[in-house]
């Protein structure tokens, strides 16, 4: 059979649940373990980045500027923040880049298409895996011990990912068609980085603006995970959004990952022809 004839025959999702996600898996660890491969360091690697990050700015933003003073666990939560902000840029900018970076595979081969953009989620779960078990660490070391609020990172982690998923089976097929999306996406994705409480806490937004800046879903995310893992004396991200409000960020990620893959299922059929 000829790429042409293969390529005229995409499958989207599959019909077999088990294959799908057994490919995916399979090359989710596959590619994760060749990303180290020859690598004296190995997955060491993967803390280099948001340690390095984090040191550099808290000594500028907690000790130089003073950004920090009288919030409970300050370092800590600037660590996981950035941290979880970092596992969110992954998946978008993965997810962006991942239908064009595998042209020729989509021409190739004939599988779900879905498993490109599904292999980006688990590889950048993995790695916000292994940096979470050093965050661990760092916080017995800071004094931060777990509690049963601990497990609220769980869902905190899953409605981050389904924000980062929408976005990037968004861009994934938007990329093939138009190239400037790359860009677009470099330039609000350092916009988000500062509208979002990362190097601040939410409570320092003044009260005018609050109700507005928490209509953002990360800093929704990053403000409860502020109560649940460092300070149970922290506002919620109820508390700081306001009662039923806390609903428009929850819809919006819903909206988010709806669109997204909607795009994907529409437009995947066309993306070896328009590569």
């Amino acid at each position: 059979m000829s790429t042409v004839a293969v390529a005229q025959r995409p499958v989207v999702l599959g019909r077999d649940p088990r294959r799908f996600w057994a490919l995916s898996w399979t090359l989710a660890v596959t590619e994760f373990k060749l990303r180290f491969y020859g690598s004296v360091l190995g997955y060491a690697w993967t803390l280099v980045r948001p340690f390095a990050l984090f040191g550099v700015l808290y000594i500028v933003f907690a000790e130089i500027a003073h950004l920090g003073d009288g919030v409970k666990g300050f370092p800590a939560y600037i660590l996981i923040s950035m941290v979880l902000f970092q596992f969110f840029r992954a998946i978008v900018d993965g997810g962006l880049l991942s239908l064009v970076y595998r042209e020729n595979l989509l021409r190739k081969m004939r599988f779900p298409r879905l498993v490109i953009p599904t292999v980006v989620v688990l590889s950048s779960l993995f790695e916000l895996g292994l940096t979470l078990c050093a965050v661990l660490v760092f916080l017995l070391i800071s004094g931060i011990w777990p509690t049963w609020g601990w497990l609220e990172l769980i869902p905190l982690a899953a409605l981050l990912t389904v924000f980062a998923s929408g976005l990037g089976l968004l861009f994934s097929v938007l990329y093939v068609r138009f190239r400037d999306v790359s860009p677009i996406w470099d330039v609000l994705g350092q916009i988000l980085f500062y509208i979002s409480p990362i190097l601040y806490v939410a409570s320092t937004v003044p009260d005018q603006w609050r109700e507005i800046y928490m209509l953002n879903p990360i800093a929704c995310i990053l403000t409860q995970m502020r109560h649940a893992l460092i300070d149970s004396s922290a506002p919620t991200a109820i508390d700081e959004i306001g009662g039923w409000a806390i609903l428009f960020p929850l819809a919006l990620v819903a909206a988010t990952f709806a669109i997204g893959l909607w795009t994907f299922i529409r437009e995947a059929p066309k993306v070896a022809e328009n590569l």
